[in-house]
């Protein structure tokens, strides 16, 4: 005799460890960002059914890592950490070069870029290092936290991705920030990075130089290295305050700006919705960090705080830098927008740490 799935029961076990304001802005974004997808490519190659497979299996991990209990996350932080440091050693030696850059590694039925996996395991393995060592002489604990943070960072910028190893190289640094570096270290450090810049500029490859002097003039080269910001900021500036209207962008929709769908889609964003959509979209982005910093300072214990505050600060530089390279106020890297750009890699990674997040504050409440 059969026995009637409790679908009640199931929801319900799977709900308690969901954070639905956390949640709510997640569909939010997502949802803008299902639109502009739309846009940006109902013209061309259909995009959309890709683009909800990538939003449902990235929903999916979320819920199963919300599920698991901090205490377990710390135990995974170090073997994710290794893993993804030996992998990245194999992509150095025996990775698939693509466009000039070793990023991927065959497993001969797929590939994998496993710079993504450091996304995650950099905060969780620096959290785990000053839970640890709380106690430890300051300048040993900040020593060993350098040396874990470089490795990874100059062995993905080498390959050469300088956007993930900007993302990698920030979730590190904001575990050390918030575990209570002082003011005066850290002035020094921007002051020693000013001084170095000169002489780091000749070990910067020519893409990543050209890059950095089509930022101070993109007109130099307005054909080349130069199109994409020239081509991204006259979408925005052509939005105005109002916006020209949903799919009504002429930059995008005459197919103007490169890569719309990815790295540059918050172009096309501007472009339709203007001025107000744009403050609209800052605003949502201001709910998500405000909701993961209220988590990481309610967080029970110092690792699930600073694993938290790393995690929602690694939102904002997402953000940030997107929107950045997108205006023109900061090189072209190859950071999505984060719940908008098209592409599966990166919504999986930011679900996962949503899942952090969420497994930080609801095994809290249910302790």
């Amino acid at each position: 005799m059969s026995r009637s799935i409790n679908w009640r029961g199931f929801v319900q076990a799977w709900s308690e460890h969901v954070d639905f304001p956390l949640f709510r802005i997640t569909m939010l974004l997502m949802g803008v960002g299902l639109l502009t997808v739309f846009s940006a490519t109902w013209s061309g190659q259909e995009r959309m059914p890709s683009q909800l497979l990538n939003m449902a299996a990235a929903l999916v991990l979320m819920f199963v890592v919300a599920r698991i209990p901090p205490q377990r996350l710390m135990q995974l932080a170090w073997p994710m950490y290794l893993f993804g440091l030996v992998l990245l050693v194999l992509v150095m030696l025996f990775g698939i070069k693509v466009n000039g850059a070793k990023r991927w590694l065959s497993l001969g039925f797929t590939r994998i870029q496993p710079s993504e996996i450091m996304k995650i395991a950099m905060p969780l393995v620096m959290a785990w290092y000053f839970h640890h060592f709380e106690n430890r002489r300051w300048f040993s604990k900040y020593l060993g936290a350098l040396l874990i943070l470089l490795i990874p960072s100059a062995l993905i910028a080498k390959q050469p991705d300088l956007g993930t190893a900007i993302l990698v190289f920030s979730a590190g640094f904001y575990v050390i920030f918030l575990a209570g570096l002082s003011w005066w270290v850290l002035g020094g450090l921007v002051a020693a990075a000013m001084a170095v810049a000169p002489f780091a500029w000749h070990f910067l490859h020519d893409y990543q130089q050209k890059r950095i002097l089509t930022l101070i003039d993109p007109t130099t080269d307005p054909l080349g290295s130069g199109y994409h910001i020239i081509q991204s900021t006259i979408a925005i500036g052509s939005g105005g305050v109002i916006g020209k209207g949903y799919m009504s962008g002429s930059q995008a929709q005459l197919e103007f700006i490169p890569e719309k769908h990815t790295d540059f889609i918050f172009a096309v964003f501007a472009e339709e919705w203007g001025m107000i959509g744009n403050v609209i979209l800052v605003v949502l982005y201001g709910f998500l960090i405000e909701r993961g910093l209220r988590i990481s300072l309610r967080a029970s214990t110092t690792f699930n705080r600073l694993l938290a505050g790393s995690i929602t600060m690694g939102f904002f530089t997402y953000a940030f830098v997107n929107m950045g390279m997108v205006s023109g106020i900061l090189p072209v890297v190859g950071v999505p927008l984060p719940f908008i750009s098209y592409g599966g890699t990166a919504l999986v990674t930011l679900c996962t740490g949503l899942g952090i997040l969420m497994s930080i504050e609801t095994h809290r409440t249910n302790r």
